[in-house]
């Protein structure tokens, strides 16, 4: 009798990498006009921006910038000072040649090294490398059987649940206002903010996010060394196409600040231009009755086992946590002017018996010294939030988070930083599981007919015995070895050694 074989196909976890790569950063910095000529550098930072991402076989395209901010303290008492610039770069990573339907790429990175040198007080020369780490992951079509029949064939089923990846979408928007401030500032020496997503709502399609960007403004006063905040909310409001989004899906949308700009307005007021990069992931559910194992109650059947990986959504996250730190300064009398923090790419690792989301802060303080002059000081924090994740044992986890610095406390006191920074993490953990199951099954010769003297065996099963493997070794029904014993058909594994009877052919 001819075996019939019924497949379907589920969306399984692909291939995945990270591979990293160096961005050489080679400027040279002019002074515009309007700003003082520098005196002293105090702290150079490098952040990349990813404007496109592309997958193709083997590799991943990299198209965006990266900014090169300067503080510098200027001449003859202009106080902190701060200059940026732009250097746009395409950086292609070579990668494992993996087939996928869909896929996702996380970029994060650090400074490898900066230096800075004044060449004059117009002109800084800038030179150093930044490190880029790219995590890819993939999903693939894939077969599974999901049924057999005939051919005397018996089979265990399990259940295969997961994600399927609906839609990754990254979409630069801006955002516009105005800043008012007290009085006319001589120097901005920072813009910097928080986004979030106030409402999101799934169409067929689309989805219609709004939200607002929380702008903060460090500047500085004419004739006064210390730095002043000027916050303002911009509001925004998105429609993106998304091919396959439904109600249904479960959705993360982060909005991550990537860039302010000034402009004088008319009067008082000042334009203030913000852009957000948006990052949107939908899943859609999924589950999948499998064949996990199987035999003949007829002929000699042998298995070929296929491992199934599967992605799923261990937990959606938005949380806070505050991080502090504390350590000496060279200079005791030293007065802080302002501070900003900076993270390390995030990880999920072990803590205890569950898993928390990991990460360093860096909190750069800016001080001046009992000398007058202006100094930088880092301090160097651990992030560790504990997760509730849903996920079968022994997965591996990936995050896709954003971190971004809600509240920053700095202050000098008795010669020790004191650093507190409440740290808002948004973002998903997706999880990849395996499971194995029955990839393919040939029938052989007819079993041996059975001994027709022998109606019924007693076969004393021990605590963990599964039922099915019983049932094979006699090339019995499990369905009659349950009916023989009266016992629940739920029942797989024995709990407790106990006599059972086996019924003859």
């Amino acid at each position: 009798m001819e075996l019939k074989i019924f497949r379907d196909a589920l969306p399984a976890a692909g291939g995945s990498c990270t591979v990293k790569a160096e961005l050489p950063l080679e400027t040279e910095i002019l002074i515009s006009d309007y700003l003082p000529p520098v005196f002293k550098l105090v702290k150079c930072f490098a952040k990349p921006v990813v404007l496109q991402k592309q997958l193709q076989p083997g590799r991943l395209s990299l198209e965006g910038y990266l900014r090169c901010i300067v503080y510098y303290q200027g001449e003859e008492g202009a106080g902190l000072c701060q200059t940026e610039q732009k250097l746009p770069f395409e950086k292609s990573l070579e990668l494992p040649v993996f087939d996928f339907t869909a896929w996702t790429a996380v970029v994060e990175g650090a400074t490898e090294y900066l230096n800075c040198r004044v060449v004059n007080p117009r002109r800084i020369e800038v030179r150093g490398a930044f490190g880029l780490v790219a995590s890819v992951r993939a999903q693939v079509k894939t077969e599974v059987i999901t049924a057999l029949s005939d051919g005397g064939v018996e089979q265990r089923m399990c259940t295969l649940s997961g994600v399927r990846s609906v839609a990754v979408q990254e979409k630069l928007l801006t955002a516009e206002g105005e800043l008012t401030f007290p009085r006319p500032p001589e120097a901005i020496l920072d813009i910097s903010g928080t986004a979030a997503v106030r409402e999101i709502k799934l169409l067929a399609g689309k989805a219609v996010i709004k939200g607002e960007l929380q702008a903060q403004c460090a500047w500085r006063a004419e004739g006064e060394p210390g730095l002043q905040s000027q916050a303002v909310t911009l509001p925004f409001n998105q429609v993106l196409d998304v091919e396959g989004l439904t109600e249904e899906c479960r959705c993360l949308c982060v909005v991550e600040p990537v860039g302010f700009t000034l402009a004088q307005g008319e009067g008082e007021a000042t334009s203030l231009t913000a852009t957000a990069m948006l990052h949107l992931r939908a899943w859609r559910s999924f589950q999948l009755q499998c064949t996990a194992d199987a035999f003949s109650t007829k002929y000699e059947a042998s298995l070929t086992p296929q491992t199934v990986p599967v992605e799923g959504l261990a937990c959606l996250l938005e949380q806070n946590a505050v991080v502090s730190g504390s350590g000496p300064l060279p200079d005791a009398g030293a007065k802080i002017l302002a501070c900003f923090a900076s993270f390390s790419p995030v990880q999920v690792s072990s803590q205890g018996e569950g898993y928390a989301l990991t990460a360093k802060v860096t909190a750069t303080a800016f001080a001046e010294n009992s000398l007058g002059e202006l100094e930088s000081y880092d301090k160097t924090m651990d992030l560790s939030l504990p997760l509730e994740l849903a996920a079968p044992p022994d997965s591996e986890f990936y995050p896709e988070c954003w971190l971004s610095a809600e509240n920053l406390q700095c202050s000098c006191a008795g010669g020790t930083l004191e650093v507190s920074v409440t740290v808002h993490a948004e973002g998903a953990v997706l999880s990849r599981s395996t499971q194995t199951c029955v990839g393919a099954i040939e029938l052989g010769e007819p079993l041996a007919p059975a001994d027709p003297e022998i109606s019924l065996r007693i076969y004393y099963a021990q605590t963990g015995e599964a039922l099915f493997d019983i049932a094979r070794h006699y090339h019995v029904s499990p369905g009659q070895m349950l009916a023989a014993n009266q016992l629940d058909p739920a029942v797989q594994i024995l709990e407790e050694p106990r006599r059972l009877l086996v019924p003859g052919a």
